[in-house]
């Protein structure tokens, strides 16, 4: 595509589009952005050194609607094609972003809708039973077909973990599997229950490996269809997944575990959450929580994400946390911070999915595969430059439950060490 030769930077002669040059002039200083407005008028921001991205605002509303909300206008502009990409990808757009810009250095106008959404933050993440329902069904009961498209074989929509940085997703998510079983303590019998459960895999993980009879929930009335019928396909008699929300549990468990399911319990129910598993869990329990996380302290869920991907929808920092931990009575003995991880399985799954486009412009609609690769690709940049990351945080009642060294989590190799014994518990 041909473009006209880029002039510099007049503010002697206002436009429409000068407000937002100016914007970008004081914001992108490093890289190379090309940017054509509405009318085919060219600037170039950054330093040059980077190879450009190219980009076309092609009407006057998305070029206003940045200014006022960018983080929500960035997103819908390239959904409905109003921002198209001419040299580059929506990633490079998206990095070249983070790496220039926070937040805080936004002009103060552009920072009124994140503000605002700080103040009502609260309100947004009731999440009641009906609610809770309703936004998980909002994107785990998608057609199966969808995440066949970019998951790894065993549906595991979580963060995986590259011990070498070298594994294939369905290694690294092996790994992420035998990594939470280890911290489980596991021993053959006891029964778990799974909060979240997603299609099975973990469940079906911990009774394969470890001998565990496990309870699996979760919302999604596609997920339960799923992996019921996978259990009954490998023959599991000691696996079970219900249509269940976790604050109707009456029974207790020995094991409780939860990946990925946290983000969408919300803010005021934390307190619940925690008493739940603490008075689901037996004196003698363990339980491990997954959940993404912030490491720079409290903030807000992304316009974007709330309104197209997860409603309700809630990463928290720890802060957040751990005063809702403290008071349920459980004790934290062990966290730990897995960085980059999940923006390794992002980008994963974002070239599967970018590979399977036309299949899912067939199931979906092109419109749609904007969104999921917004979606892919704004929170691989996320975890890679947003101090985003993925806390573990192994829960129990007792202080000596779980060994008193972290050594027996690199030493089980692809078994799932012993659990120790009651006598060994203080």
């Amino acid at each position: 595509m041909t473009h006209e030769v880029a002039q510099p930077l007049d503010f002697s002669r206002p436009s429409l589009s000068w407000p937002l040059w100016r914007v970008l002039t004081s914001l992108i200083r490093s890289g190379h952005l090309q940017v054509r407005d509405w009318k085919g008028e060219i600037r170039e921001f950054g330093d040059k050194t980077a190879k450009p991205v190219a980009i076309h605002f092609r009407d006057a509303e998305i070029q206003r609607a940045l200014l006022l909300d960018p983080q929500l206008a960035i997103a819908e502009g390239y959904m409905d094609g109003h921002i198209e990409i001419e040299a580059g990808t929506i990633y490079d757009l998206l990095s070249l972003f983070a790496k220039n810009i926070g937040n805080n250095n936004l002009p103060g106008v552009m920072q009124l809708a994140d503000r605002f959404r700080m103040l009502t933050r609260f309100m947004r993440q009731m999440n009641n039973l009906r609610q809770a329902k309703r936004n998980v069904s909002r994107h785990y009961d998608l057609p199966g077909a969808l995440y066949d498209l970019f998951l790894d074989g065993d549906k595991q929509y979580s963060c995986g973990y590259f011990e070498k940085g070298t594994e294939t997703l369905d290694e690294a998510q092996l790994a992420k599997k035998r990594l939470i079983a280890a911290k489980l303590c596991l021993s053959p019998g006891q029964r778990v229950l799974d909060i979240g459960c997603g299609w099975g895999g973990l469940s079906l993980h911990l009774a394969r490996e470890a001998g565990a009879k496990v309870v699996g929930i979760t919302l999604s009335e596609e997920q339960e269809r799923y992996a019921n019928a996978r259990a009954k396909a490998e023959a599991a008699d000691e696996v079970s997944f219900r249509l269940s929300d976790y604050r109707s549990i009456d029974e207790k468990f020995d094991r409780i575990v939860s990946v990925g399911m946290f983000e969408h319990v919300g803010l005021p129910n934390y307190r619940a959450f925690f008493r739940k598993v603490a008075d689901s869990l037996t004196d003698s329990g363990v339980a491990l929580l997954h959940t993404i996380g912030r490491l720079s302290g409290p903030g807000t869920t992304n316009p974007f994400i709330a309104k197209y991907i997860f409603p309700g929808a809630y990463s928290p920092a720890l802060s957040e946390i751990v005063p809702a931990i403290e008071k349920s009575g459980l004790l934290i003995t062990d966290i730990e911070v897995l960085r980059l991880h999940y923006a390794d399985t992002l980008a994963a799954w974002r070239r599967n999915f970018e590979a399977s486009w036309d299949e899912a412009a067939r199931l979906f609609s092109e419109r749609f595969c904007r969104m999921w690769q917004f979606y892919l690709a704004g929170c691989e940049v996320g975890f890679r430059y947003h101090n985003i990351a993925v806390f573990q945080i192994q829960l129990a009642k007792r202080i000596g439950t779980v060994p008193v060294t972290r050594d027996y989590l690199y030493t089980a190799g692809e078994k799932v060490p012993q659990a120790l014994q009651p006598a060994d518990l203080i």
